[in-house]
């Protein structure tokens, strides 16, 4: 037993996992104390429980097992996204829930762990080629696969998380730099070219600048270069024809602060919050931001402005330490690890949690557009919850089998 401690259990990602869900309780108890939403922190608490022994059981199922069975899980969690449009239960807006017994899943969460490892899987393969347009069309069509059915709810936000994370995991199985470029340029052209003609003008050039530093084929450089081009082109054309009230839609999407009223409130009171906290913060159960309820529902999306506001700048350290503890160990994992499928495994996971963090905390504090992507541990939410610890425990079990090939 004490072999296994030392060689096989990976403490650092165990006990900051468990940091961060202990903070995470303790932000939605303050976050809902005095509320009609107090029980929400009961079912947290339920659900923490149960994501422990999902993450202990991941843990300790063989690897190789979880490498041969990967496609069908990824199969099964496919047909529970397709059921949820069927029989599922509308929230916020979106057809993504299945409703029992006063709970609730998201599908969605789920699919985001399947899809790592179908990936895994797949770029794992002896006979995948990196250098093959025919396999990498293969590797775009089982992140699409979900991407579609979760945009049939529709989900933006978790689309978006998907695709974010596809593309360290392309990078790190051994695509090139130029296909990596060309992946990312035509999303960055299109934003930049909404925000104005001069910051989409700024993104071509660097867009094509990255096209000859990285270039391959000069011929296919410029075509992808044109092909920039008239995304930006086209977007600014369409974008000008929208009716007024949707380009505001669009540009409060972006910027917040042009509805202080409507879409940009909950943005602007969280960074009023975390402003407020100062260094060390009012003290647990004494944010006025936080107890008057000033951000709707605070314990989902908005959660980092409790610890924020209630434990000051130092609080806000302390969270983001532990996430970069984990993400830097992550990354540690794959590079050690001489499992193929693990190593992507690893990378998958530290890619997805980098996203969820940034974005999260972005939206908090008023740098990144609000598209509904909950905090890892803190926010409230079963599916999410389980689905995280789940990864944790892939994690953990990607270091207890690093030396294994």
């Amino acid at each position: 037993m004490n072999t296994f401690f030392k060689e096989y259990f990976d403490r650092t990602t165990f006990f900051a996992c468990l940091a961060l869900i202990g903070i995470g309780l303790l932000s939605i108890y303050s976050a809902t104390f005095d509320t009609n939403a107090a029980i929400n922190f009961h079912k947290q608490v339920t659900w923490a429980a149960i994501g422990f022994i999902l993450m202990v059981a991941t843990m300790l199922v063989p690897l190789r097992v979880i490498h041969r069975s990967s496609m069908v899980i990824f199969a099964i969690s496919l047909f529970g996204l397709a059921a949820v449009l069927a029989v599922g239960h509308r929230a916020y807006g979106s057809l993504s829930w299945f409703g029992f017994g006063g709970m609730g899943g998201q599908p969605s969460e789920f699919v985001k762990v399947t899809t790592i490892l179908a990936l895994a899987s797949f770029f794992s393969r002896s006979d995948t080629n990196m250098g093959s347009i025919k396999d990498v069309a293969k590797a775009f069509g089982i992140i699409m696969l979900p991407i579609a059915l979760i945009m049939m709810q529709p989900d933006l936000g978790t689309s978006l998380t998907f695709l974010a994370m596809f593309v360290p995991i392309l990078y790190w199985a051994g695509a090139s730099n130029f296909l990596i470029v060309a992946i990312i340029a035509p999303g960055v052209v299109a934003l930049a070219a909404i925000i104005g003609t001069t910051t989409f003008l700024i993104a071509l050039v660097c867009v094509g600048a990255a096209l000859y530093f990285f270039r391959e084929d000069r011929f296919f450089s410029a075509v992808m270069f044109g092909v920039n081009a008239m995304v930006g082109i086209f977007v600014q054309v369409v974008y000008e024809k929208l009716p007024l009230y949707q380009q505001k839609r669009i540009a409060t999407f972006i910027d917040p602060n042009n509805d202080p009223l409507g879409a940009g409130y909950n943005v602007i009171q969280a960074k009023v919050a975390i402003g407020s906290g100062g260094f060390l913060g009012k003290g647990y159960l004494q944010g006025t931001q936080t107890q008057l309820n000033f951000i709707p529902k605070q314990w989902t999306d908005f959660i980092f402005c409790v610890p924020g506001e209630e434990f000051g700048f130092l609080g806000a350290v302390i969270v983001l330490g532990l996430f970069a503890v984990i993400l830097i160990h992550g990354v540690r994992v794959g590079y050690i690890a001489k499992n193929r499928f693990g190593s992507i495994i690893a990378i998958g996971i530290v890619s997805l949690f980098a996203v969820h963090v940034f974005v999260n905390v972005g939206m908090s504090v008023g740098l990144m557009p609000v598209i509904g992507i909950p905090l890892p541990f803190l926010s409230y939410g079963g599916s999410s919850l389980c689905s995280y610890m789940i990864m944790m425990g892939l994690l953990m079990n990607v270091y207890a089998h690093r030396k294994e090939y």
